[in-house]
């Protein structure tokens, strides 16, 4: 088994940590919530008082942080894990970050000899506790085989996406479809409401036929029809609002220092811009559905 550091042990990152350790490696842990270090220490990881100490000694380094200026600090400066991981370790980081950040880092672990791949997450915080996440994988062949095991034990779906940084370009990219979808869903249901059609109707005809997507068949965004969604809940999250505006604007970033066009990406930033403007980052991002009734 191998020893492991950890860094960021957060509402995702917690969650991956604990099926490292249920899998039988041996995890040692850095965050600076203490309630994150409390639930961790209690699943039997070992606390690390600095990111150094998680990282020194380790043969594998994952990190689950907010930015990409978290991950050029915590990898990249005096302190960080580049300059304190022993020989040969692997780096994975499964923050959702921009790719120039993803591939800057990835050449300055490289340059020290060291192994990384970009690993972003889709699955929310319920795939993260189940062990069932997709890993959208970049990085050098040699370094996705080397870190498919590890990734095994906390995802159900590792995939490799091509060389450093195209595991953030996949889930970008996989994350502006979802955003644009769930407001096409949304506005589908908002309409349906008001010409008279049964919500449930609509649901039967839509996810056998041709406007059939994720967004409807496995989270739709009014009660009923999916039991499971977080429509059921309140729109408690499973994957917040906030966390969508996140990645949309990566995505528009991308968009604007490639020169590709998205237009729908554009709007759907916009609109998940207003709704956690109004104060609604914390809620499940399907809740975008109340502000297109006007209820928000």
């Amino acid at each position: 088994m191998a020893a492991i550091g950890f860094i960021g042990l957060g509402n995702m990152g917690g969650p991956m940590a604990a099926n490292l350790l249920k899998a039988g490696h041996s995890v040692t842990g850095f965050d600076l919530s203490a309630d994150a270090i409390a639930r961790f220490t209690e699943a039997g990881g070992r606390k690390a008082a600095t990111v150094a100490e998680a990282a020194a000694g380790a043969d594998v380094v994952v990190t689950m942080l907010p930015a990409g200026r978290h991950v050029r600090t915590v990898y990249g400066e005096e302190g960080g894990i580049i300059e304190n991981a022993k020989a040969g370790a692997l780096l994975i980081d499964s923050s959702t970050i921009d790719v120039e950040s993803a591939r800057a880092v990835s050449a300055k672990a490289e340059a020290a000899g060291l192994k990384m791949v970009d690993a972003p997450v889709s699955g929310g915080v319920g795939g993260a506790a189940a062990g069932t996440l997709t890993f959208m994988v970049g990085g050098a062949p040699e370094a996705f085989e080397a870190a498919k095991p590890i990734l095994e034990k906390m995802g159900r779906n590792i995939v490799h996406a091509g060389g450093p940084g195209n595991g953030q370009a996949a889930k970008i990219c996989n994350n502006m479809i979802l955003g644009i979808s769930m407001i096409a869903v949304s506005e589908a249901f908002v309409l349906a409401d008001r010409l008279g059609l049964d919500r449930q109707k609509l649901f039967d005809i839509s996810s056998t036929a041709s406007g059939q997507c994720w967004s409807l068949t496995s989270y739709c965004p009014v009660p009923g029809p999916v039991p499971t969604s977080p429509a059921n809940r309140d729109y408690q999250a499973g994957f917040t609002a906030g966390m969508m505006l996140k990645d949309l604007k990566l995505a528009q970033e991308a968009a604007s220092t490639s020169g590709a066009a998205t237009p729908l990406g554009a709007e759907a930033a916009a609109l998940y811009s207003l709704f956690c403007n109004a104060g609604h980052d914390g809620v499940d991002f399907s809740g975008i559905i109340r502000m297109l009734r006007g209820k928000e």
